[in-house]
Order: structure tokens, then C-alpha cells, then sequence
């Protein structure tokens, strides 16, 4: 397992090697990790060639634990979450849940994806009542279990409203409560706030974290937003470029509910940011144009700092 890295102290770990039998699955408190992923490494065939996406990858997920990956964009994120969910195979590794090994999707991983993917002829309660109805739940303990849901995150007016009369952020809300209504391990977020304004991304921040204060569901988020990221989990993974492999690990020692503006949230996101610098240098040389100034724009992206979005992924 790679090293963690606490605010007062990065530790590089791209030359950390355990031995053979630290590599090996092992129990915490004789309790199995909620999730392990071992020597995970997947490549796509391309029109030049064999692109290498994730290398040797090899992480650890305890119950209850909420952790972010970030990293340039084509590092492997969204590849990684969908092996894991089990949508994808891998090219090597093994993944396990709950000490079972993941050969497909289960109702155990459930998905939110970046656009909320409800279905446009059900209204709200109906489709946070519709894999309840794969389930064979009734219509009463589905109407109930819908509602107990849509109240966690607030909607519970607008029952009955179609999708279409939804803004983004609620229609993303909706698709959390139909998640969170199957009762699932583990929560897989794939980038789910990203094409939302501030503000609303802002309130979802505030709404998931304290719906994982409630429920303390084992949530695994993808995202490209470093800041996000801060405010979200207990522990951040940081992928390098492509073939991604697990650089860093961050942990984040904030109480909770965090607030996007916070300076230490601001602190945390600052020195995520230069460790992800390197990397973010590389992607742009190598999609810079021949004929660009490459010392010019990585330049103009480093003094500012602000910034802390930093593209999506594979």
C-alpha cells in the first residue's frame, strides 16, 4: 500500500515498493477490507497502437471510508471506478468486495454517473421506486422506501414532478436517493457534480456530505476537481499520467460538514495542487500544437492557483 500523506507531510511514494507479502490481501482489526483492488493494469487498442491506461494498481477501501480520485485528464479515473463497478474488465488484478471477488456489475455497487440517467417517463418517486420494483419490493414498502429517500435529500415535494420540470442539481439529487433507496455497499460517483453551476455544486457538497454522516455508506467519487475532492473525502488518491498508477495518497483531516470557501479546505487543495503540477505539465506537452509556446502556457496555468479544476478522465 502506498504511503499517506498527511498536510504537513507529502511523502513521494512512486519508488515505495512493499514486499511480496505486504502486497498480499490482508484483514484490519480481523475485519476485510470494504473493497481491494490488486494489481489492476487495463489498455485499450487504438488506431496507433496499444495505449496503456492504468498500470499495477493496488489500493485499499475500509468500511464507511469516502475517497476521492483526481488526477490529469486520461490518467485512468473513470476507468478504474468502472472496473471496480465491474463494467469493465480488466487487463490483469483482481478486484474484491467484502472479501468476494467482483466478475460484474451487483446490486452490492450501484453507479451515479455525470448525468443523472432518470428515466424521462417516470416521474421523481417513481424512479427512485423503480429498482426497488426489480427487487421485489411491494408498492407500499417501494412508495415508503422512495419517500424516506427523497426527504434525505430534500425533494420530497416534488414526488410527483416529471424529470423535465427538474433543474440539474435536482435531477442528480433524484438519481443519489434512487441509489441510496437499493441500499447498496458501496457508492461509486463518477464525476456526478460536474456539469453543474457553483452554487449548485456548492449546496450537493453540503447535501452528500451529510447524507454520508447518516448513512456512512463506503463511497468511492471520481472527480477532476481538486477542491471537491478536499471537501469530500477522508482520503484523496492522486493517479499520474497515463498509464495511471497511484502516486500519492492524501489523507484529509477536517471535520465535517466542510465548506468549499474554508481556508483549510483552500490550504489542502494548494498543496494538492503542486503535487499534481508534474503531471499536469506533462499532459499539456504532450497535446501542445507543434508551433505553441509550451514554456508560455504551463506558465499561465501555474500562477493560478485558484484554479483548482483540472480536467476530466478516461
Amino acid at each position: 500500500m502506498p504511503e499517506i500523506a498527511g498536510i504537513e507531510n507529502l511523502i513521494d511514494i512512486d519508488h515505495v515498493k512493499a514486499d511480496n507479502e505486504q502486497q498480499k490481501s490482508h484483514k484490519v482489526s480481523g475485519v476485510w477490507p470494504k473493497l481491494r483492488v490488486q494489481h489492476i493494469s487495463k489498455s485499450f487498442q487504438s488506431k496507433n497502437g496499444r495505449f496503456y491506461v492504468l498500470e499495477d494498481i493496488n489500493l485499499e477501501i475500509q468500511q464507511g471510508e469516502f475517497v476521492c480520485i483526481v488526477g490529469p485528464s486520461g490518467c485512468g479515473k473513470t476507468t478504474l471506478l468502472n472496473i471496480v463497478a465491474g463494467l469493465e474488465k480488466a487487463d490483469s488484478g483482481e478486484v474484491w468486495a467484502d472479501n468476494h471477488k467482483i466478475n460484474g456489475a451487483g446490486t452490492d455497487r450501484v453507479v451515479i454517473f455525470q448525468e443523472a440517467a432518470l428515466f424521462p417517463w417516470l416521474n421523481v418517486v417513481k424512479n427512485v421506486e423503480f429498482g426497488l420494483k426489480l427487487k421485489g419490493f411491494n408498492g407500499r414498502e417501494r412508495r415508503n422506501t422512495a419517500i424516506e429517500y427523497l426527504k434525505m435529500v430534500h425533494l420530497s415535494k416534488f414526488q410527483h414532478a416529471q424529470v423535465h420540470e427538474l433543474s440539474g442539481g435536482m435531477k442528480q439529487r433524484v438519481a443519489i436517493a434512487r441509489a441510496l433507496a437499493m441500499n447498496p455497499e458501496m457508492l461509486l460517483m463518477d464525476e456526478p457534480f460536474s456539469s453543474l453551476d457553483a452554487q449548485t455544486r456548492w449546496i450537493l457538497h453540503y447535501e452528500l456530505q451529510n447524507i454520508w454522516l447518516k448513512t456512512r455508506k463506503t463511497i468511492l467519487f471520481v472527480t477532476h476537481n481538486i477542491r471537491e475532492a478536499v471537501c469530500l473525502a477522508d482520503r484523496i488518491i492522486i493517479l499520474s499520467t497515463s498509464p495511471g498508477k497511484i502516486k500519492k495518497e492524501f489523507l484529509v483531516e477536517l471535520p465535517r460538514p466542510r465548506d468549499d470557501n474554508d481556508v483549510n479546505v483552500a490550504e489542502y487543495s494548494t498543496r494538492i495542487m503542486k503535487e499534481l503540477k508534474a503531471e499536469i505539465d506533462k499532459v499539456m506537452k504532450c497535446e501542445m500544437d507543434a508551433d505553441s509556446c509550451i514554456e508560455c502556457d504551463i506558465k499561465c496555468t501555474t500562477e493560478r492557483p485558484a484554479k483548482t479544476d483540472i480536467g476530466g478522465g478516461i
